[in-house]
């Protein structure tokens, strides 16, 4: 799922044509309680950089959290239907519910953003979206992701399931130096 200018809650800063943006793909689990901490990281980057980053949610259901996978498979709902980030954020703001409730929390945030909330239901019960999740959670294991949320920024993997400190500076960094030699 690709961050796009579609989503309400993203700032947009206009790129330069000359200066293409740099992708951050972030390996995320929407019931993980590190990932719901991240947020303000990943809210700051996208008011410093705008569309010269681009945030690119990549699923990484852990087998310990029963509704992340499902979860996965909204967010891609979502996505189609112009609110992934949003969605993404709603639901890790409330992971508890998640926890406690399951995809029936899942549809009832559909239906707070606006969504298509029927919509929603028929995506998670015909698994339209288990392809896109499946190949992320193949693509993440081969290049070395074990918990969420992982960075990939420039080629350099950043872990950030055991601690965000010092993450979005690292982040920041590799992003200025890609820009600035893209430019």
């Amino acid at each position: 799922m690709s961050d796009t200018s579609s989503d309400a809650t993203t700032p947009a800063t206009p790129s330069t044509p000359s200066t293409p943006a740099v992708v951050l793909d972030v390996w995320c689990e929407l019931q993980c309680p590190d990932c719901r901490g991240a947020l303000a990281d990943l809210r700051a980057l996208r008011e410093r950089y705008g569309d010269r980053l681009e945030l690119r949610l990549r699923h990484f259901p852990l087998d310990k959290h029963r509704h992340a996978f499902a979860a996965a498979q909204a967010a891609e709902e979502a996505a189609e239907q112009g609110r992934g980030w949003a969605y993404v954020e709603a639901v890790l703001e409330r992971v508890e519910e998640l926890d406690r409730t399951g995809e029936p929390f899942l549809v009832q945030v559909a239906g707070d953003l606006g969504l298509d909330a029927d919509e929603f239901d028929t995506a998670l019960i015909d698994g339209r979206h288990i392809l896109i999740v499946d190949a992320d959670q193949a693509e993440g294991k081969a290049i070395g992701v074990t918990g969420t949320p992982t960075y990939v920024i420039g080629g350099e993997r950043l872990d950030g399931g055991t601690s965000q400190e010092g993450l979005r500076e690292r982040v920041e960094e590799i992003a200025d130096r890609l820009l600035a030699k893209a430019s």
